[in-house]
């Protein structure tokens, strides 16, 4: 049925009057009165009688009407731009991919934040794809977080923040003894974090412009691993400037500038234009950003 029959029977069984309906709808008496007999037809039923200088419902009108008046509210929050979202009602679990370094910094602030708005929303987090990955295309991924790459052209993106690598190492090593140049930089023994157990990158590029050359000792999968090592070791590692200062001092870790003209690295999030209007997702993008620009 068209859903303008609706809201015509709805004014009418509301007015119990052709000429009232028709001001409420504003339109003319004449097409509300053409209007009823197309619906006295599909009822099956004359809905509204004479009587006297007025009309009154039927029995059937009177059935009809709270069910038509809340249909039409039904209906109108289905088609109203974000309409009857509720976190505190919302039960659904979001997934994110993230490196490691990143999700350990995010994590407990996100979920408690998220916790105390919507307690049946759930988290689950995932490693960086090999390649970056069609997960946000397949739906495998709702938001994709980090130094963004290898996105399908779709996906629509959010910058957060800029940061820069820093060098880490024990709070004792030999490093911190003096000045840390290019030149000593590169003769310590270092950890590459690469998911591929790539040897080089960057870091290697940049010493290579001054005729120096590393020597990656080891070359662990993750940022949390290379950390670990370099409590335990005198190999240096990396990390994000500024961030999880707390457990890096818990750690016994100590930071240091990289002496070498690295560039910034552009933090950000992506996600499938198929989510972008969903208030559901665009909630939890919000915390999620909330969570990166502002972890505590």
């Amino acid at each position: 049925m068209d859903l303008n029959l609706l809201r015509v029977l709805d004014a009418l069984l509301q007015e119990n009057s052709v000429t009232r309906a028709a001001e409420r709808l504003g339109t003319s008496a004449a097409a509300v009165s053409r209007t009823l007999a197309r619906l006295r037809r599909a009822v099956g039923d004359p809905l509204l009688v004479r009587a006297g200088q007025g009309m009154v419902p039927t029995p059937r009108a009177l059935e009809l009407r709270d069910e038509v008046a809340a249909l039409l509210r039904n209906c109108d929050n289905v088609l109203r731009p974000g309409a009857g979202f509720d976190a505190a009602h919302l039960q659904r679990t979001f997934t994110v991919q993230a490196a490691d370094l990143l999700l350990t910094g995010l994590a407990g602030t996100l979920t408690d934040r998220i916790h105390a708005e919507a307690p049946h929303v759930d988290v689950v987090f995932l490693p960086e794809a090999i390649e970056g990955g069609p997960g946000l295309r397949q739906g495998s991924v709702d938001v994709e977080l980090g130094v963004l790459g290898h996105l399908d052209p779709e996906v629509h993106t959010r910058q957060l923040t800029r940061t820069t690598l820093v060098g880490v190492a024990r709070r004792g090593h030999p490093l911190f003894d003096g000045h840390i140049d290019a030149r000593r930089f590169a003769a310590a023994d270092h950890i590459g974090i690469s998911r591929l157990g790539k040897r080089l990158g960057p870091i290697d590029s940049a010493l290579a412009e001054r005729g120096l050359r590393r020597r990656t000792a080891v070359v662990v999968p993750s940022h949390t691993s290379a950390m670990l090592l370099a409590r335990a070791t005198d190999l240096v590692a990396l990390t994000l400037a500024e961030w999880l200062p707390d457990t890096i001092a818990a750690l016994g870790l100590r930071t240091f500038p990289i002496p070498l003209d690295l560039g910034p690295l552009d933090l950000g999030m992506a996600w499938h234009p198929r989510n972008s209007a969903d208030p559901g997702h665009r909630w939890f993008r919000d915390h999620l950003a909330s969570a990166v620009l502002t972890p505590s």
